[in-house]
């Protein structure tokens, strides 16, 4: 089951603070007249984690929240168990749990990576930012094209990949879309075609794809998100720790382009 952290630490935000300013307005008082010293040892938690928590909600809400990286949809830029950093601010300030943006930032760019929830899940997924609004997108034989203009590439190397079906032979290779500069991967052997190969994106929406373009359910599938869905800009990898019992480690500490 997935946890709304922000939610939660709304819920037990506005507790502590209940708590606190209940006992302050109403007992504190009759407390100091009776003379006693000690409070009831609910005010004291409440008193004590308030700051704290309050704390870490504007952080996680304005400025740096972390994510773990579940699929490999993003692969080779993200992979599996990689612990990520989101901007929460570089698209525009949001309120927690309701999302309404209360500031304007910075519109998301092609190329950038981010987090949104899609529009069939309440979720939140990451991918690149591939169509802004009104571009035609069309992506027919593993070939982008984006307003008619096919995206050129560089072959890196031949890769294996997995799939649900296996490992397949693939190719990783170098593309320059928009602002960011990566490596992406098909899967060379997966003749596999689409129903829908071209897509106009509507006002107010983004394209996202994934960079695993053959193991990626993206906008491809359900279609562009909403510009109220974004969450963050991903900006960089501070730590992986592979599933199960393995230690974490920092070796994979980058920034994501």
């Amino acid at each position: 089951m997935d946890i709304d952290f922000s939610l939660v630490l709304v819920v037990l935000v506005t507790i502590c603070g209940v708590i606190w300013l209940i006992d302050h307005f109403l007992f504190a008082k009759a407390r100091n007249k009776a003379g006693a010293t000690e409070e009831p040892i609910l005010v004291e938690y409440a008193k004590s984690f308030f700051p704290v928590l309050f704390i870490v909600l504007m952080l996680r809400s304005f400025v740096i929240e972390p994510f773990q990286i579940p699929s490999g949809s993003m692969i080779p830029t993200l992979e599996v168990g990689d612990f990520i950093l989101v901007n929460k601010y570089h698209y525009g300030l949001r309120l927690p749990v309701v999302g309404t943006k209360i500031m304007e930032n910075n519109s998301p760019q092609r190329g950038e990576v981010m987090v949104f929830i899609p529009p069939h899940d309440p979720r939140y997924f990451i991918k690149r930012v591939v169509g802004l609004p009104g571009d035609r997108i069309e992506y027919e034989n593993k070939i982008l094209r984006i307003n008619g203009e096919q995206l050129e590439v560089d072959i890196v190397d031949e890769v294996m990949i997995e799939t649900g079906s296996g490992m397949r032979s693939g190719i990783l290779f170098n593309e320059q879309l928009g602002v960011s500069n990566h490596h992406a991967q098909i899967v060379s052997s997966d003749t596999r075609g689409s129903s829908r190969t071209s897509w106009i994106v509507p006002p107010g929406h983004y394209f996202m794809m994934g960079d695993n373009r053959d193991n990626s359910a993206d906008s491809r599938v359900w279609g562009p998100v909403p510009e109220e869905n974004i969450v963050g800009k991903a900006i960089a990898v501070w730590m992986h720790k592979e599933p199960g019992f393995n230690l974490p480690s920092f070796g994979r500490n980058q920034r994501i382009y």
